[in-house]
């Protein structure tokens, strides 16, 4: 029977509002890439009739060293997609980075489409969900444990801050991303089927929704529960007059010296709007002329969202302004004010093959980055519609683009609320301990790595074990060893004060050879990462900025150790950045392992990206661009081999984003043919599961909690032997065709199981996650049939830490 794709609830077939790309106009579609999209021919419009709206991570994720943005959350929380930086970490920021659409008729002739196709059955249309609609859905279940009443207030109101800041991302750069290519005509048709125009739309009118059921979650269900709690979020209309006193004479110390109110008339142009900056737009009037004007009075960005009124009482601190507005307009009369917000587009675009030295065209995009195009803007839906229209005209965004909303506006300053000190109302402290396998029991001193690695590989699984007793102390440790020679090391993104860096650089200062590979171009940490680029250089540290045209996302370090006649390489490959700050936070892997294979592997990559190479094939690695994809793919072939000759066979992945077509179609058909499928995937899934005749054996699962799911891992039943990879690569055409990627492959059977397991509990419906359906929506399953919570499988690890603590070191 030929597979149909259902339909999602509501949608309707209309005419593309955008007409096909030439192909040679084409520039950002089919580079190469095997993975360009295939088509769908339904369009999802369900929820585009109106217009509006995490995760790296958590959830979010990113870092609090990136210095130079408006705007800075110093609370560290689980969720954003793009998360990796510490502010949000859900995030994964990480999922937001451009991922070019690709061309969906250069996809379906590509030779791996036509592989796939060898049975001579072309897989139907419609095939893939539409990827920005579902990372949409990923920050809708952010929302979701913020509307949950067994979350804890205080999380509550973290994860309502890092919907709030996934969402800002995902405007920052996918929406802006999209505007751009539409606007140089060389938007393609997406995967799903939609065209651009008909994407923004969707884009629009969903997290128009989004937006709105977050504020409400915020004034109706959030607010008041803090203020049972005895936190009072409060505007200024209800402050007692002693509280509006005490802020009156902080305001005239503390925020009246640095405000600049800034005039709009003939002889004051329209001032320049950050993004993400918080503004009043103010009326005044002249007394004796009777003129109205505009001004506009900027929030300082670096001064705390929400002030203290007295204790547990806090108000927004555009309040505070707001109510003194007279003292910056004295002898005017002011009439009103309005508080708005303007999301702009914060892309870099670096050309490498022209930049003679990449660190000084990147400092120079920074410096562009500030003036992008607005993309979105916020505003009180109290505004005045004058007022409205005046900004509407200056910014030049259309109406589609206008949010407006009850105030207050910009809910990341919740991050600051999360940081109160009150443990009884956020989840239960955890303390990682020290991995059994490097623990010294009975002792305080730090543990020998290298003498626990001569023994045995170690699997780590953080945050549950501690990163600073494993990878920390592994390159600590290397930086003071006197028979160490030489250290290699990736570095991605990490803290400003990272104890990596003070170790890379007291090895270079013994003496050491130290290699340092950093990746300058880590979004939104650019600035962070020049500086502390710089401060290896300047120690003596080799510091190369990888491949051009390729980012270096992998987690790789690698430790030349004399030992009597021999040099023996110890190695470290893992799924997250070298950061011990998120390592806390976000949940990844890493094998710390002396195995000669993997030490070779690490030295000829490192070969490869600080020299010359052209080494496509490795030992123990997969390594993307050349060998990941097909590595991959090949595998997924032969469980359908496998499977037919009657033997063991299974996948089993778990992944930031499942977006890829190839390994999506790769999928499909182990599905038909009866392997059994288990996608366990945080954040974008375009993967369309349950479907009869396509997918029917494919399940898919999110897990959203305390801490941001960041691992991937690929298993396969492999005929009886399983065989299991884990590493740096999201299944994305960014991750596979434009970044340097690596996968270890697990040959420990005790490390194999261990991995199976923690893929079968969380693919199981006996514990917490979120399913995805045919049709592409999420259902949250979080209680069993008698209505009892489920458990995710974040707490039952917390509590096999907990069990195990008479064998570990806290």
């Amino acid at each position: 029977m030929k597979p149909t794709v259902p339909e999602p609830p509501g949608a309707e077939h209309h005419a593309p509002s955008d007409a096909p790309v030439p192909r040679a106009a084409r520039k950002n579609g089919f580079m190469r890439q095997p993975n360009t999209q295939a088509g769908v021919q339904h369009t999802q419009t369900a929820q585009s009739g109106q217009s509006g709206q995490s995760g790296q991570s958590t959830q979010s994720g990113h870092s609090a060293q990136s210095g130079q943005r408006t705007v800075q959350h110093p609370q560290p929380s689980v969720g954003s997609i793009a998360a990796h930086r510490p502010h949000t970490v859900a995030a994964t920021v990480s999922d937001l980075e451009p991922d070019i659409d690709a061309d969906l008729d250069a996809y379906e002739e590509s030779e791996e489409s036509q592989g796939l196709q060898a049975d001579g059955i072309r897989l139907p249309q419609g095939r893939f969900l539409d990827r920005e609609r579902s990372w949409l859905a990923f920050n809708e279940r952010v929302l979701e444990l913020a509307e949950d009443p067994n979350t804890p207030v205080l999380e509550r109101a973290n994860f309502l801050a890092i919907f709030a800041s996934n969402l800002d991302e995902f405007f920052m750069v996918r929406v802006a991303g999209l505007k751009r290519r539409i606007a140089a005509g060389v938007a393609t048709r997406s995967a799903s089927g939609l065209q651009p125009r008909e994407v923004l739309e969707m884009i629009w009118a969903r997290s128009r929704e989004l937006m709105a059921r977050h504020a409400a979650c915020f004034q109706e269900d959030v607010a008041p529960s803090l203020a049972e709690e005895g936190i009072h979020l409060v505007r200024w209309s209800e402050l007692a007059e002693k509280e509006q006193a005490r802020l009156f004479t902080l305001f005239r110390h503390q925020i009246f010296p640095v405000l600049t109110p800034l005039a709009v008339d003939p002889a004051h142009p329209f001032p320049y709007i950050s993004g993400l900056s918080l503004n009043l737009a103010v009326v005044v009037r002249n007394p004796v002329t009777g003129h109205r004007h505009f001004a506009r009075v900027k929030v300082p960005p670096l001064l705390s969202r929400f002030l203290e009124a007295s204790p547990g009482r806090f108000v927004p601190i555009e309040d505070v302004i707001a109510a003194h507005l007279e003292e910056l307009f004295p002898g005017m009369e002011v009439l009103e004010s309005h508080a708005f917000r303007v999301t702009r587009n914060e892309d870099l675009e670096v050309e490498e093959d022209d930049a003679e030295n990449l660190l000084k065209a990147l400092e120079k995009e920074l410096m562009r980055r500030r003036f992008g195009p607005p993309v979105r803007l916020e505003v009180e839906e109290s505004i005045d519609r004058e007022v409205l229209d005046l900004l509407v005209r200056e910014l030049k965004v259309s109406e589609a683009e206008v949010y407006p909303l009850p105030g207050p506006l910009d809910l990341t300053g919740l991050f600051r609320i999360h940081g109160l000190d009150r443990p009884e109302l956020k989840y239960p402290k955890f303390v990682a301990g020290t991995h059994r396998d490097l623990a010294e029991v009975e002792s305080a001193s730090a543990p020998d790595v290298f003498a626990a690695l001569r023994s045995r590989d170690v699997l780590l699984h953080h945050p549950y074990d501690s990163f600073s007793t494993s990878v920390q102390a592994f390159l600590e440790q290397a930086a003071t060893d006197p028979d160490v020679l030489a250290i290699k090391q990736t570095l991605y993104r990490t803290s400003g004060d990272s104890p990596i860096v003070d170790a890379l650089i007291e090895a270079a200062e013994a003496g050491k050879q130290v290699l340092v590979l950093v990746e300058i171009k880590a979004r939104f940490d650019e600035h962070a990462n020049i500086k502390w680029a710089r401060k290896l250089e300047e120690a003596g540290c080799h510091v190369v900025y990888g491949l051009v045209g390729l980012k270096t996302h992998c987690k790789l370090s690698l430790v030349v150790r004399q030992e009597g006649e021999i040099l023996r390489r110890y190695s470290h490959v893992g799924t997250g950045n070298y950061h011990p700050k998120t390592a806390r936070l976000y949940e990844d892997l890493g094998l710390l392992t002396a195995d000669p294979q993997v030490g070779a592997d690490l030295s000829d990559l490192f070969n490869r990206l600080s020299g010359y190479s052209r080494r496509e094939t490795y030992r123990r690695l997969l390594v993307a661009p050349k060998s990941l994809r097909d590595g991959l793919v090949s595998r997924i072939h032969k469980e359908i081999q496998h499977h037919r000759a009657g033997r063991p066979a299974y996948i089993r992945i778990k992944v930031n984003s499942m977006v890829d077509e190839a390994v999506i179609d790769a999928c499909y058909r182990a599905s038909q043919a009866g392997v059994p499928v288990d996608v366990w995937v945080r954040g974008i899934c375009a993967l369309r599961p349950g479907v009869e005749g396509l997918s029917e054996n494919i399940r898919v699962r999110s897990v959203l909690g305390r801490f941001l799911e960041h691992s991937r891992v690929f298993a396969f039943g492999n005929g009886g032997e399983p065989e299991v990879w884990f590493g740096s690569a999201d299944m994305m055409h960014r991750n596979l065709d434009r970044r340097i990627e690596a996968l270890v492959r697990v040959v420990d059977p005790a490390h194999r199981a261990a991995l199976n397991r923690l893929l079968e509990t969380g693919m199981s419906d006996s514990t917490a996650s979120w399913h995805l359906g045919p049709d592409g929506e999420w259902t949250r399953h979080a209680t069993d049939p008698d209505g009892q919570p489920l458990r995710n499988v974040q707490e039952m690890l917390i509590d096999a830490r907990r069990r195990r603590r008479g064998t570990a070191t806290p």
